[in-house]
């Protein structure tokens, strides 16, 4: 570890107001988050394709997508140390250089290694920039504005997700699989170009030491974890899936036992006193079950409507677009909501919407309407527009400005751990299901819908969780001017 001495922040206060040049700021750094979103969902309705051309089995294409969200829980936790050991532009710049390089690398790959490293280049480019926007926004922007902030970037990232398998559709309907990476390149390019120039340092680094055995733990832990909930749909032994599960929960629970140590002295990689805060804690308990429902119910949404009701990729892909894009619309509007009323109310509606939804989508079945699946998904998009920017804004709202760095990585640590589970919990439910009846003699399209039936039945009786949790996620009392730190 290194030996620098430890330095005390400099901070002043924040402005009332946002001014033009940080309003600039945040917008490339939202930008640049959206076409990072864009590149992790754009490459689902790829795989099939990616199988084909490059001449790998689907279980293999499957770890592009495996591999990235790996690196991104690898890489995350460690983004709380790196937001307060050094200043935001050179942090901005690396990391849209690096995921611009994957970028690169993936769109002239030659073969399936070489994609597969692409892919993880983007990703550690993709783990560090999105604690970067959130760190950079509780420190810039004013309390009372903060709402609607925390909406428009609702909107990052709920549109991204949900306008990436159109484009994908899109784009593989009538050209190679290299132009969904030459689509998001010049985009890359322009913000690093234009983040470069504009970007401003908002904290103050402080020569803090870095605890490699933290990493290392760390590593494992997260590492271990996402690894196993990504073998659960693909894995052909039990042990492929527990042994990881097991190993990385073991290095959870002593990575937590350093933290608890290193906290003492200021040196954790993340500092779990953000969880003191009973609206951090439950806010985090609140946003973990509702990314699993969001990834649970992308992932199987589209299973249902190719395998149960036979409609083809692109129509799949139109189908899930008004969600996304009614998600996003409807974002700022609870932006302002926050900013005047709090976010119990929204939470306590969001989250029974939430529910219901999902406990209806235990009703679809082989003869059921696209427009009832239309009608399903936009439902459950505006229930989780109600959460994400209340819980966003809340949970880091709730915890001290010098864990403004820490709370976010944690956020968005759990934010891919959770989109893992989800989408391991309802595809190996439903795979599970889908053998047993097949094995039975039933139809591909009967057997199918069993499973994700049952998939959903166990994600409706997840989702009740939330709603005793929403009564308990409250707005800062106290926030007033914000001091700059890190």
């Amino acid at each position: 570890m290194t030996t620098a001495t430890e330095s005390t922040p400099i901070r002043t206060e924040a402005p009332k107001n946002l001014d033009a040049r940080n309003r600039l700021v945040i917008v490339v750094l939202m930008i640049s988050v959206f076409v990072m979103i864009l590149n992790e969902t754009i490459l689902g309705v790829a795989l099939p394709q990616l199988s084909s051309d490059l001449h790998i089995a689907p279980s293999a294409a499957q770890w592009l997508t495996a591999a990235f969200l790996l690196t991104m829980a690898v890489v995350i936790p460690i983004t709380g140390f790196l937001l307060q050991r050094f200043n935001t532009r050179p942090v901005f710049i690396t990391a849209l250089s690096l995921f611009s390089a994957g970028t690169l690398v993936a769109a002239i790959a030659p073969g399936f290694d070489i994609l597969l490293v692409a892919r993880v280049i983007q990703a550690g480019g993709t783990a560090i920039m999105f604690p970067l926007l959130m760190t950079t926004v509780m420190n810039l922007v004013p309390e009372q504005s903060r709402g609607r902030m925390m909406g428009n970037i609702s909107i990052v990232i709920s549109v991204a997700p949900a306008i990436g398998p159109t484009i994908s559709g899109l784009i593989l309907n009538a050209l190679p699989w290299r132009f969904l990476f030459l689509l998001v390149l010049p985009i890359a390019v322009a913000a690093l170009i234009i983040g470069g120039i504009l970007m401003k340092n908002v904290t103050e680094p402080t020569h803090t030491r870095i605890d490699i055995g933290s990493i290392v733990l760390s590593a494992v832990g997260f590492g271990g974890v996402v690894f196993g909930l990504s073998n659960a749909g693909t894995a052909t032994s039990v042990l492929e899936i527990f042994a990881p599960l097991v190993i990385g929960a073991l290095a959870l629970v002593a990575f937590v036992l350093r933290q608890l140590v290193l906290q003492r002295t200021d040196r954790a990689l993340l500092d779990l006193r953000t969880f003191k805060s009973r609206t951090f804690t439950f806010s985090i308990v609140m946003f973990t079950i509702s990314m699993m429902a969001m990834f649970g119910v992308i992932v199987l949404l589209p299973f249902y409507l190719v395998r149960v009701l036979h409609q083809d990729t692109l129509t799949v892909g139109l189908l899930l677009l008004p969600g996304g894009l009614i998600m996003g619309l409807l974002s700022p509007v609870v932006g302002r909501i926050y900013d005047r009323f709090g976010p119990t109310l929204l939470l306590v509606i969001g989250s029974v919407l939430v529910s219901a939804d999902l406990w209806a989508m235990t009703l679809l079945n082989e003869h059921s309407s696209i427009f009832w699946v239309l009608a399903a998904h936009v439902t459950l998009s505006i229930g989780l527009a109600l959460l994400f920017t209340p819980l966003f804004t809340a949970s880091l709202g709730s915890v001290e400005p010098t864990l403004y760095s820490h709370g976010s990585a944690i956020v968005a640590t759990m934010q891919q751990v959770a989109g893992a589970a989800g989408t391991a919990l309802f595809v190996t439910i439903m795979s599970a299901q889908v053998a047993t009846l097949s094995a039975q003699g039933a139809s591909p399209a009967t057997a199918t819908n069993a499973g994700i039936h049952a998939a959903f039945m166990i994600g409706a009786i997840i989702s009740l969780f939330a709603i005793p949790a929403a009564f308990f996620v409250r707005k800062n009392p106290n926030a007033g001017p914000m001091p700059m730190g890190h």
